[in-house]
């Protein structure tokens, strides 16, 4: 068993190595150009790829475009071990719940108020089509690099067992989550109270979001990721939008946001990965939340995504991965920024509310009804749940569990104050 489980890793190891000599070949343009031709011709190369001919096209009022592509022309089909791939419709099993929508007591549906994406308000994909956010030039010139568009950098992952302050400098990346390990996963679902929390430096993000793990926290981990994030690098404002990643080499070479690369297969035609979700919450007034699952088809090992009740957005096949092409070893939820540390001092980027978890609901944000996917497919309550921040004065995690939101916690913080310099 375990030499053909290594079998199985190298196989999958040297399918990252072509994934990545393909995308290197891809993006190398013919020697001799002067530097700012080369890039130009980098960009418009980049933008074909990304951009494919749309049948439909939204106007957005946040001024996003919208394609609407025929379903078998998006980006997963640019990968080289997807080209003859057969599109899977709908996921063969679906878990089974412990917390329904339904479940939750009316009191707390009325404090909690439904959510849509801007674009909807100016038209919708037709059927057979999937939304994508189109790529503009300025979106790619923001990036370090037409290679790195798209991507986040290295070391991204909170782990929890290590809160080394040489670590946490040299990531540049804060925490505060909750997480469970020590048990095979295969699913992970969380309703996320949404906010649009305020970003120092252009290059700085926040965001919120669940994480599938597999692997170790070197050079070959595996993580599927989802949830809310603002991002003013990547999108170019500071709307909150909704957002995925993938990666199963630590952030290294393979993987990227939403359909940015090849990988993710969508199948829904109202969602679009990386739109502007509306209305977002404000303090002491209305909230509002998402519900996001992530799971892993029992029967085509394909790990699947759902956002919301109605809305089974595709999947990422699980040939893309090694270690959670079995199962995820660990799951984390909580909130995430980058601390460039700007003239010296703690970044005053916020992260969740821009709130500590004391001031609670309408205040400080939330993920509420966490819960896991065990080996029977079904979802239940994570047991044995650890929390980690690196500055716990920056940005703060506390827990919770009673009847209606089961396992919950309260997470986020302001950044930069008279504790946190």
């Amino acid at each position: 068993m375990t030499s053909q489980f290594s079998g199985d890793l190298m196989r999958r190891a040297a399918f990252g190595v072509l994934f990545f000599s393909w995308v290197s070949v891809s993006l190398t343009c013919a020697a001799g150009f002067p530097a700012a031709s080369r890039q130009k011709l980098d960009v418009a190369k980049h933008l074909k790829r990304l951009n494919k001919p749309a049948l439909h096209t939204i106007q957005s009022p946040d001024g996003d475009i919208i394609d609407c592509v025929h379903i078998s022309r998006q980006p997963a089909f640019d990968h080289p071990f997807l080209k003859n791939h057969t599109i899977q419709i709908r996921p063969s099993y679906h878990p089974e719940g412990l917390f329904d929508e339904n479940k939750i007591a009316t009191e707390q549906k009325e404090r909690i108020n439904p959510i849509t994406q801007l674009w909807h308000l100016n038209g919708k994909c037709p059927e057979g089509t999937i939304p994508i956010r189109r790529t503009k030039k300025n979106d790619i010139l923001r990036a370090s690099s037409v290679k790195r568009y798209g991507r986040k950098k290295h070391r991204s992952v909170p782990q929890p067992k290590s809160a080394d302050p040489d670590i946490v400098n040299e990531s540049g990346h804060q925490h505060a989550i909750a997480y469970v390990e020590g048990d095979k996963y295969y699913g992970a679902k969380a309703t996320i109270n949404v906010w649009e929390p305020q970003i120092q430096q252009p290059n700085e993000f926040s965001l919120s979001q669940i994480w599938v793990l597999g692997g170790s926290f070197g050079e070959d981990l595996n993580s599927i990721e989802a949830g809310w994030q603002v991002s003013p690098d990547l999108y170019g404002d500071n709307n909150t939008r909704l957002f995925t990643y993938w990666t199963s080499d630590a952030y290294q070479a393979t993987g990227c946001y939403n359909l940015l690369c090849s990988g993710f297969i969508q199948i829904n035609n109202e969602i679009a990965m990386g739109a502007s979700i509306s209305p977002v919450s404000a303090y002491r007034n209305s909230q509002y939340d998402i519900s996001i699952l992530v799971w892993k088809d029992p029967k085509e090992g394909n790990w699947w995504m759902q956002f919301g009740k109605d809305y089974i957005l595709g999947y990422w096949p699980s040939l893309l991965f090694s270690y959670l092409a079995d199962g995820a070893s660990m799951i984390e939820w909580g909130g995430e920024v980058v601390n460039s540390e700007p003239g010296g001092d703690h970044t005053s980027t916020q992260m969740g509310s821009g709130h500590f978890p004391e001031e609670g609901f309408g205040r400080a944000s939330y993920f509420r009804n966490i819960q896991v996917v065990d080996g029977s497919n079904i979802l239940k309550a994570p047991r044995d749940v650890g929390t980690f921040t690196e500055q716990s004065n920056c940005y703060a995690v506390q827990t919770g569990n009673n009847g209606d939101w089961g396992f919950h916690f309260y997470y986020g913080g302001p950044g930069r104050n008279p504790n946190c310099p």
